[in-house]
């Protein structure tokens, strides 16, 4: 028993690292911008070379561990993980930390299919249940606590300290997992999918390049154009591969089930509005707002903390009820949350701006993610639970991916088309520097040389082109979590409570 109390914290500990990772780095954006000078596109590839290889790569891990022994991929997860939180928290510029968070993303791939992976093969079955009720319980709080440790660690030390602290955070997970976690692996011989693997990074890699490069050199730049149809092309192949493996990575007979296929739908286009549009609030809230990292963290614990208080309650009423009307209600009330952000002028207070949208996105949220765990899960035979959780995870890892970069490239055409209606009074010089500028959005440094009517001009067109971006963004954002109810209702079955698939 003392064991698996260990085991536990061992496994809750290294997810928590990842997850943390995966959302304290954008309050961070702000800072990187400043100190490093870098553009709106610099700062999308912090975010996506993390993204990109979590996404493309999980079920690989996944597939890893069941081979070769869960206890071994998930230790050699944390040691690459640690090792590219070192690298980012040394990189001297935005080019090495971009690469030092693909590192991040590998080591996460390997580390979080295997936390629940070994709680299921540590536990018995009647305290499986009760495990990874805990394991979620303290991973939402680290999510909880993560965004306000890390806005201080960036505000009284360094956006450098939210990629050490991981760590001593590391050397105990390490030093518990040798100690006390038992080695296990899957039944059978499980393949790899190494074609599957290097296609899907591959083809996502590719779109995510040519997406967020587009606002540069234009949507048809031969190199936009190819990089983007190549992208394209290697997904099909990824699509083909998968259904001709013996051993997928994805196996696509699983997309059989209505309930499975909409699940994912749904997930598809919520955490695209979730991640797409989140991206950018740390910006508003710092840049336009002057808030600090510290209190830009705080801002966001009301969403967070609904979620974690209400998620357990909502799983329960799915089960009585069924999970249909809360996936459709949820992400109702999520959009009308994303709506509310939409509102928000840049002369909006936090309380009247930016804390209602928080919780009305944090209580639609909260309606939708335990009834959609549940519909996933109970969509498939049991032996394919697994899997099935693990393909969701991706499906929502890889619609953060697209999004940033879509939702991206959105702001960046409204923002600069904003430059362009609000800076005709300005003389032409500074209209020029302005304009070279225009990547870095809000970062946008204006020259102290200017007469100071000319600067406040200036300093007023960017915070319009800002805020008309933003709110076009979460107007996307809005749409595509309706989107998300409408899959719902489309695909799930009747308002029954779940059952699980004949045979499970």
């Amino acid at each position: 028993m003392e064991h698996r109390r260990w085991v536990l914290t061992a496994t809750i500990l290294g997810s928590s690292m990842a997850f943390i990772d995966g959302t304290v780095v954008n309050i961070a954006l702000p800072a990187l911008q400043a100190r490093m000078g870098a553009t709106i596109a610099d700062v999308q590839w912090v975010v996506e070379a993390y993204t990109l290889f979590l996404a493309a790569l999980m079920l690989t891990g996944g597939a890893l561990g069941d081979r070769f022994g869960r206890k071994r991929i998930f230790v050699i997860g944390v040691a690459v993980f640690t090792a590219g939180s070192i690298a980012c928290g040394l990189a001297p510029g935005i080019t090495a930390l971009i690469a030092c968070r693909g590192l991040q993303g590998i080591g996460a791939a390997l580390m979080v299919p295997g936390s629940l992976a070994i709680i299921s093969a540590s536990f018995p079955d009647d305290e499986r249940g009760k495990a990874i009720g805990t394991w979620s319980a303290f991973t939402s709080i680290t999510m909880v606590v993560g965004p306000l440790v890390g806005g201080a660690l960036i505000e009284y030390v360094s956006w450098r300290a939210i990629f050490f602290i991981n760590v001593p955070f590391a050397a105990i997970v390490l030093f518990l997992a040798l100690r006390y976690v038992p080695e296990s692996r899957a039944g059978g011989e499980r393949g790899l999918d190494l074609a599957g693997a290097a296609l899907a990074t591959a083809g996502l890699g590719a779109l995510v390049y040519g997406l967020i490069e587009s606002p540069a050199l234009g949507l048809a730049h031969a190199r936009i154009a190819g990089t983007l149809g190549a992208g394209l092309v290697l997904l099909a192949l990824f699509v083909v591969v998968e259904w001709r493996s013996r051993s997928p990575m994805m196996p696509l007979g699983l997309f059989r089930s209505p309930a499975f296929c909409g699940a994912n739908l749904l997930t598809l286009f919520l955490y695209a509005a979730l991640a797409g549009g989140l991206f950018f609030v740390p910006m508003n809230l710092i840049q336009l707002r002057g808030f600090s990292a510290t209190q830009a963290g705080a801002a966001m614990i009301p969403s967070v903390l609904l979620l974690f208080l209400l998620s357990r309650w909502a799983g329960g009423l799915a089960d009585r009820i069924g999970a249909k009307r809360l996936l459709i209600v949820g992400p109702l009330v999520a959009s009308a949350g994303f709506a509310l952000f939409a509102q928000a002028s840049d002369a909006s207070s936090y309380w009247t701006g930016f804390f209602p949208a928080f919780v009305v996105l944090g209580l639609g949220m909260s309606l939708t993610v335990a009834p959609l765990t549940s519909t996933v899960m109970g969509s498939v035979p049991r032996e394919h639970s697994g899997i099935a959780s693990g393909i969701n995870n991706a499906v929502s890892e890889g619609a953060g991916l697209i999004a940033v970069a879509v939702l991206g490239l959105a702001m960046a055409h409204a923002f600069d088309a904003g430059l362009e209606r609000h800076l005709q009074d300005v003389t032409p010089e500074l209209r020029g520097e302005i304009q070279r500028q225009a990547p870095k959005l809000a970062a946008i440094g204006i020259p102290r040389a200017a007469d100071a009517s000319q600067r406040e001009i200036a300093r007023r067109a960017v915070a319009d082109s800002f805020v008309a971006g933003f709110r076009l963004v979460m107007a996307i954002a809005a749409g595509l979590a309706l989107l998300s109810a409408f899959c719902a209702w489309m695909t799930l079955e009747s308002d029954a409570p779940p059952r699980r698939h004949e045979g499970q």
